[in-house]
């Protein structure tokens, strides 16, 4: 396991927030950059700091098939962010064709792309697919990474960093996190705390039969074989929920206005730049963690779902076009509408129209000020109402949410 300060995530992560280069490089002394099929290293510049790291070492990043991801795939990923998903699927085969038979990068699947570039970006600290830093290796140094120095003339000065250093600023990220403990060191015992003799006891009752009657009060002989009851278990990661746009060129709202609209509270108008293929957006639910904001996952089809991905969609956006329902779970909209929310944007003072009022009640209509140039007087005073048009979409969606079983740590199996 890498440390904190040759993490290839973590360094990935800060290089991003920094915005300093990620360069591929054809050997570890080299700074010119070439083309990621030619690519040995990868190296990462900050504040003078400069970081090397082969391309096939491996990552904390673990697939749905329980592989490691290598930092080759990482970083094509990452520069391939704002395509589509068959454009990057059609890159990444062009990639590993020009590889020439080594080891060709790892094709992300919709989530797991979509997790690993919010997770990049900073959206937010869980992921069920990013593995935790084992907590004995955070504060080691290790030889793997070569970390170096550039001097005021220009030059590299080579430095390794031996065991138990850390990066000043790596340090103080850590310094401010929260630290696990086990039970022993919950309960503040001086000693490892035996609880031996309390599986026994508890072995005892459950074998135990009741009083006139001819059975065991349970069919387990030994509590520590019983998963449901074991010890110190991690409770399981709650996946991010999943809102679905209309592609639709009518539709209101688009990839590129969703976030500062579900987010900020005021409606702009799409734009006709290339808009990113997923984006993720946060929101504080106080009956599920008043603590920690949700993070929600926005994407306009869903071509590349898994089955089980449905069962995390939250609401559906949808001008009223039924083509839009083709590849859904539910192509027929009536149906859909009983498992999903359904949101329906539109101009104040327009109906709806008669094919959104035919869907049924669990499609909310709302409506907009229509679109004025900022420039025109009282342009920006009419948009106004835009937050109080967003905070009855959320409530709806989160009323659903509630309903469907969403929990703090649990999302339903099934809608």
């Amino acid at each position: 396991m890498a440390s904190p300060m040759t993490d290839p995530l973590l360094l990935f992560r800060q290089s991003i927030r920094t915005s300093s280069r990620i360069v591929p490089v054809a050997s570890a002394e080299s700074n010119d950059e070439v083309a990621l099929s030619q690519a040995t290293n990868l190296v990462f510049s900050d504040e003078g700091k400069r970081v090397v790291l082969p391309v096939d070492v491996q990552s904390r990043f673990m697939s749905s098939e329980g592989n490691l991801i290598d930092l080759r795939s990482i970083y094509f990923a990452w520069v391939n962010r704002d395509i589509t998903i068959p454009e990057y699927n059609a890159a990444a085969e062009k990639l590993n064709e020009e590889l020439a038979g080594g080891k060709g990068v790892h094709k992300f699947p919709f989530v797991e792309r979509l997790n690993l570039i919010a997770w990049l970006e900073g959206a937010g600290e869980d992921t069920e697919y990013i593995k935790p830093l084992v907590g004995g290796d955070a504060g080691k140094g290790e030889e793997g990474g070569k970390v170096e120095k550039v001097g005021d003339d220009g030059g590299v000065k080579k430095e390794r960093r031996g065991k138990g250093t850390l990066d000043p600023r790596l340090a103080q990220i850590y310094e401010g996190e929260r630290r696990m403990g086990d039970r022993n060191s919950v309960l503040r015992g001086i000693k490892p705390t035996d609880f031996s003799h309390i599986r026994k006891l508890a072995a005892q009752f459950m074998t135990r039969k009741p009083t006139g009657g001819s059975g065991d009060i349970r069919s387990s002989t030994n509590i520590s074989n019983n998963p449901s009851l074991a010890l110190n278990q991690k409770p399981a990661r709650r996946p991010d929920p999943i809102i679905l746009l209309s592609p639709s060129a009518s539709s209101l709202l688009r990839m590129s206005n969703a976030k500062a609209f579900l987010e900020g509270g005021r409606y702009t108008p799409p734009d006709h730049s290339t808009p990113p293929t997923m984006l993720a957006v946060s929101r504080i639910i106080k009956d599920m963690d008043p603590n920690r904001p949700i993070r929600f996952i926005l994407v306009e089809g869903p071509e590349n779902f898994r089955p089980e991905y449905w069962n995390r969609v939250v609401a559906v956006f949808t001008t009223g076009q039924t083509w839009q329902f083709k590849s859904y779970k539910w192509t027929n909209p009536v149906e859909l509408f009983k498992h999903v929310q359904g949101v329906y944007l539109g101009w104040r003072g327009e109906q709806p129209p008669e094919s959104v009022r035919a869907f049924g009640h669990k499609v909310l209509a709302c409506s907009v000020e229509k679109w004025r140039d900022p420039g025109q007087p009282g342009a920006e005073q009419s948009r106004w109402r835009d937050r109080e048009v967003v905070e009855s979409i959320w409530k709806a969606i989160e009323t659903n949410m509630r309903a469907k079983g969403w929990r703090k740590d649990a999302a339903p199996t099934s809608i």
